[in-house]
């Protein structure tokens, strides 16, 4: 086994196997959105799994390849058939209608939700379906040297993940080492997680440890504070409720969030204009190469501190097709058409 010691090269080659492969043990047969760095306020995964129902996912694609934010979430699904004024259309958002109205202008600028004036009022109605498009959503968290320290950080966030219940399953990835029996399941892990193994350099995949399909339509608890089982811990846990609506508007933010940016978004805080950074393909398909550093660079080191970083010299930017406008531009078209490409029905 070639070890890979980068948490982000493991990362990437997480989200292209889950993009091709995806579920391990079959008996999901429609498409699936993969993305990276994804989550709620107190919680970000390494790479989530979109399972989607076919026909739609097409009819999301109408919305176009933005997401919609929580605050379009509270129109757009509810927007009627025939012209209404909002506030008798809208359920109560909870907050003053002067944002519900902002909401109402945005939403019109994108052609998603139709508009007009009706003497003082404003009228809405629905330019499409909203459709449901989310079957389930999968949460991976990425390790590929589990250590014993890094099972130390691992284990307490993996039983938030099962408490709160809002993925309906809760994966580690972990190279493989090809021992009789893989480190990681001799951690301290919750059942209800599943263990993955990865073969990285040939792309394969193999269930360790099979998941606990989780109750993500059930009320579930957000553990603030845990002290842990030691007998000399002083501090009390703190816990709150999460209620199942809550958990169903933030299971449809992160799967918008995830439609929108996908897995290869890394481009956009990296610097594909440096003339060192290369795409280079493998098993896995295209990655991240840094040729002044040999290697893929993490997401931290590939930005404006890097030390070796050069720009890329004006004469690569006025070459024409199919690098107009230098290499680095034509980095992120190319992985922004294969965003799109998994995205069936985007104009």
């Amino acid at each position: 086994m070639v070890a890979h010691t980068s948490e982000f090269a493991f990362e990437l080659r997480v989200c292209q196997w889950a993009e091709d492969d995806w579920p391990p043990a079959g008996g999901h047969e429609g498409p699936t959105i993969v993305a990276r760095q994804l989550g709620t306020k107190r919680r970000r995964w390494d790479t989530i799994v979109v399972e989607c129902d076919p026909a739609g996912l097409r009819q999301r694609a109408k919305f176009g390849e933005k997401r919609l934010d929580s605050d379009l979430l509270d129109i757009v699904p509810y927007a009627p058939a025939e012209w209404e004024w909002y506030q008798d259309a809208l359920p109560d958002p909870g907050y003053p209608w002067q944002y519900v109205r902002e909401a109402i202008h945005r939403a019109g600028d994108r052609g998603i939700l139709d508009t007009r004036k009706n003497g003082n009022r404003i009228e809405i109605r629905r330019t499409y379906d909203y459709p449901d498009w989310v079957e389930r959503i999968v949460a991976i968290e990425n390790k590929p040297d589990l250590d014993a320290s890094a099972a130390r950080d691992l284990a307490p966030q993996l039983h938030r993940d099962v408490a709160l219940g809002l993925a309906d399953e809760v994966w580690v990835a972990t190279a493989a080492t090809g021992e009789t029996v893989e480190p990681i399941l001799l951690e301290d892990l919750p059942v209800d997680a599943g263990v993955l193994t990865l073969d990285v350099d040939a792309d394969r995949a193999e269930t360790s440890w099979h998941p606990r399909t989780l109750a993500v339509g059930e009320p579930g608890t957000q553990i603030l504070e845990n002290p842990g089982p030691s007998e000399h811990a002083t501090t009390a846990g703190r816990f709150e409720y999460a209620d199942p609506e809550w958990k169903a508007q933030k299971r449809l933010e992160i799967a918008e969030r995830a439609y929108e940016r996908g897995w290869r978004s890394f481009a956009d805080t990296m610097r594909p204009d440096c003339r060192h950074f290369e795409l280079r393909a493998d098993e896995t398909g295209f990655v991240p190469h840094c040729t002044a550093k040999g290697r893929t660079p993490t997401a931290s080191e590939c930005r404006h501190s890097c030390p070796s970083f050069e720009p890329e010299p004006p004469a690569w930017r006025s070459r024409g097709w199919p690098i107009e406008g230098g290499p680095g531009k034509g980095i992120k078209r190319l992985l922004a058409d294969q965003r799109r490409r998994e995205r069936p029905g985007l104009e």
